[in-house]
């Protein structure tokens, strides 16, 4: 409301629920949210348009999508702890090995730089799939680090990921890496 007084431009905030597993869960916090939404607009007498969505971060949430979307208007799959919870690997812990596992041809690179296709990618396929099978206008997209890396972006423009997230730093990268992606198209 603010924003779109000072200059005209309308924002449509994004209320991102973390961790969700299940439909219910997703349902007892957005009506939360929209409490809150509707505390704002008793005390401006202007109601705030908004969306609700969930992190997809747990293999149950990308294999239960469908469910989940019937609740949720946005999907950003948490593709590092994706890749934590699918794999059973600790982020934090995995430097001390991951060189030789990759070496040992167990992984083909390291999953926390690059997303794991066979594994975690699949998670994100059936996620989308599902997802959009309940929402068809369901907004799907990554946010982590493999939105900055090049292979990962193409993965994403192949399962139809309407857009990527990563760090400032990477941002340059992942834009050009979409527009490769596209173009190959």
């Amino acid at each position: 409301m603010e924003v779109f007084k000072k200059s005209g431009d309308t924002v449509i905030p994004e209320v991102m629920i973390p961790l969700i597993a299940t439909q219910r869960e997703l349902d007892i916090l957005k009506e939360r949210v929209d409490a809150v939404a509707e505390e704002v607009r008793r005390e401006t007498g202007e109601a705030v348009e908004y969306l609700v969505g969930t992190m997809i971060e747990l293999p149950r949430a990308a294999l239960c999508a469908g469910e989940i979307a019937q609740s949720a208007e946005f999907f950003s799959f948490g593709t590092n702890d994706l890749t934590q919870m699918a794999l059973g690997l600790s982020r934090d812990d995995a430097g001390s090995f991951l060189d030789q596992y990759v070496r040992a041809e167990i992984y083909a690179g390291d999953p926390f730089q690059t997303i794991d296709r066979i594994g975690v990618g699949e998670l994100v396929r059936i996620g989308v799939e599902r997802g959009r099978a309940a929402r068809a206008d369901l907004k799907l997209g990554i946010c982590g680090e493999h939105g900055g890396d090049p292979a990962s972006v193409r993965f994403c423009h192949e399962v139809g990921l309407d857009y990527v997230s990563c760090s400032p730093y990477r941002v340059p990268i992942a834009r050009l890496a979409a527009a490769q992606a596209a173009l190959r198209d």
